[in-house]
């Protein structure tokens, strides 16, 4: 192989990897826009993001700790599908998600102060509540090692 051909060869090569690249980019770009998100996750990950926008200090975002939300702030909530353009089935979701984890659980200590839609004071998590938090937090730990029991024995 000559010299010419050899230059020939490598500007094909840097056409094919500018090719290349610009569909890469576009895939990107398609990949990134909020057009329509499919998941499940995605859409409450989408919701939840909505309820931090719209009530900054209701749903406060990581690394700060979440509140105890005032009960029946689903009622609240709901009210306001129309201005968050969203269904309601899907924010009841997106608020059992929110609701249903360690990061909540540790929350509700009792007497924690539950807060409105506004971040306002709406009533005290009660010793009840604190102790079911507790409990579900503990059920969770156990749930892997139930998992890792039946593990090995399968094995």
């Amino acid at each position: 192989m000559g010299f010419e051909e050899l230059a020939s060869l490598r500007d094909e090569l840097v056409k094919q990897a500018a090719a290349n690249k610009s569909v890469q980019g576009q895939k990107k770009i398609v990949e990134k826009s909020p057009i329509k998100k499919t998941g499940k996750a995605d859409a409450l990950v989408a919701i939840i993001g909505l309820l931090q926008k719209k009530f900054p200090l209701a749903f406060p975002k990581k690394p700060a700790a979440k509140l105890p939300l005032k009960i029946g702030i689903h009622k609240d909530i709901l009210a306001h599908a129309d201005q968050l353009g969203t269904d309601k089935n899907q924010l009841r979701t997106a608020l059992k998600a929110w609701c249903w984890g360690h990061r909540y659980w540790d929350c509700l200590t009792e007497d924690a102060v539950r807060v409105d839609l506004q971040g306002m004071p709406a009533g005290q998590v009660t010793k009840a509540d604190a102790e079911q938090a507790s409990k579900l937090k503990a059920e969770r730990r156990k749930q892997p090692e139930a998992i890792d029991a039946v593990t090995t024995e399968e094995a």
